[in-house]
């Protein structure tokens, strides 16, 4: 690492563009050289916001900042060769299509010399458990594969200020061992000043120095016997019901084109109305394979998906594979919720994108609104209803892509990590509602990391099995 950075804020308050609240007001701030600080706060609470502002790129989003905030006595701007930064979307932070040119593409803009380039590259990918050798195409790797791997380009640089975003929401639990012990590892000798933002704060507290919570109008700190509070705490979910067999999948398996090895094997799965499906398994098991498959967005190369005749019923031509099914015949009956929610955005507006939907199915422009109005209240996000859903933050915009697929009241649910990046209270709100959807009859398949959201919801479950690598 390099030398660690020294950060100050004072009075600071960040505004996006087109937005009329504050993202952050009154932070105050002193991080020293060589301290470990976890920053939490509830979803929306602004903590994205503090590390991209001490990243030095909020000028090029052209967000109003007021106040005071320097790295090292000056502009966080002039500091940027000197941060690693892990933003909550690590597509947005890949180059390169292969891993080890990833890796090294920071390096080599640094100017280091080939000869040192190489070893740090191997040392960083070793330091994430990243499974794969230099070549593995960064396009065949899952989106905790991905974490890490941009993990390992941060890490790598040395930098004397680490900022990481929620940088093991996308791993499986080994793997998020795995990460925490590098960062640990990493940091050890104080070289570097680190920040981590981490709804899962607990496994993170041995390794901090202190806890700092964004609240509105500030921060508060937080003693060193603070403890997060329980997700499941006061819980109480409606029970499941026992209905039909909506949609199976009979060892269906997928692979890419010009890959000699699968991405899913072949795998059988059935979802019954009434029930909860969890499919668990490590990064790169395929889970996101088959959620794309079980939602009739991708076409399995091998075996197949069907429909039940009573789900099927009133498809163009009687077609039973859901892959098959036109946009509105789809949206109607399977409600998706993708690994990435910005993928599926495609209107300007939170409660257009609610509408859209329901529109699309056929449902009148009146009850649209109404539907939309209903579950911005119910996710917490009427205060947003007339922002682009790209300026949410990711924990807002999980929210609403969940909110988009329940809209159409459809009978079968497939949610990709649906729990990402969320507080204690909004956990909460978005379990119970899926636990409603379930109650009503709806089959409800989740792929998810999240063990409180299993124990929790599941009545069936499903554990992938590692790929060969």
């Amino acid at each position: 690492m390099g030398t660690p950075a020294r950060v100050v804020a004072r009075g600071l308050g960040v505004r996006h563009p087109s937005r009329r609240a504050w993202a952050v007001t009154g932070v105050d701030l002193v991080v020293e050289p060589g301290e470990r600080v976890l920053l939490t706060g509830a979803s929306g609470a602004g903590k994205s916001t503090l590390l991209a502002a001490l990243a030095g790129i909020l000028d090029a989003e052209g967000a109003e900042v007021t106040g005071e905030l320097t790295v090292d006595g000056g502009d966080p701007q002039a500091a940027r060769g000197r941060l690693g930064l892990l933003a909550q979307d690590p597509d947005s932070q890949l180059v390169m299509t292969r891993a080890g040119d990833d890796v090294a593409f920071g390096l080599e803009n640094a100017g280091l010399p080939a000869a040192e380039i190489w070893p740090r590259v191997d040392e960083a990918l070793a330091a994430v458990g990243f499974p794969y050798g230099r070549d593995r195409p960064t396009q065949a790797l899952s989106g905790g594969e991905k974490q890490r791997l941009v993990l390992a380009g941060v890490l790598a640089r040395r930098p004397g200020l680490l900022l990481l975003d929620e940088p093991t929401a996308q791993l499986d639990p080994p793997g998020a061992a795995l990460v925490r012990s590098a960062v640990a590892r990493v940091t050890a000798d104080r070289s570097a000043t680190t920040i981590v933002v981490d709804h899962d704060a607990g496994p993170w507290l041995a390794l901090v120095d202190r806890v700092v919570e964004v609240v509105p109008g500030g921060l508060v700190e937080h003693g060193p016997d603070w403890r997060p509070a329980s997700r499941t705490a006061g819980l109480h979910l409606p029970p499941a019901t026992d209905g039909p067999v909506l949609l199976t999948a009979q060892a269906a398996g997928f692979t890419y084109r010009g890959s000699a090895t699968p991405a899913l094997p072949p795998t059988t799965v059935v979802l019954r109305g009434g029930r909860a499906l969890a499919v668990t398994g490590p990064n790169g098991a395929g889970k996101s394979t088959l959620a794309l498959l079980l939602a009739g967005l991708r076409a399995p190369t091998t075996g197949g998906v069907d429909a039940a005749e009573d789900l099927a019923a009133g498809v163009r031509r009687g077609h039973r594979e859901p892959h098959r099914w036109r946009a509105g015949e789809l949206v109607s009956r399977i409600g998706t919720v993708f690994q990435h929610p910005e993928q599926q955005f495609l209107t300007g507006r939170l409660r257009d994108e609610l509408a859209l939907g329901p529109l699309r199915s056929g449902e009148h422009a009146t009850a649209a609104r109404v539907t939309a109005e209903e579950l911005l209240e119910r996710l917490g996000l009427t205060a947003f209803a007339d922002a682009n859903p790209y300026t949410l933050s990711g924990g807002q915009q999980r929210r609403l892509s969940v909110a988009t697929a329940l809209a159409t009241a459809p009978r079968v649910l497939v949610l990709d990590e649906p729990t990402f990046g969320q507080d204690a209270a909004t956990w909460r709100e978005l379990v119970t509602l899926l636990a409603e959807q379930r109650a009503r009859g709806c089959a409800v398949a989740v792929v998810t990391h999240d063990a409180d959201l299993v124990g929790a919801l599941a009545d069936d479950r499903l554990s992938l099995e590692p790929r060969a690598l």
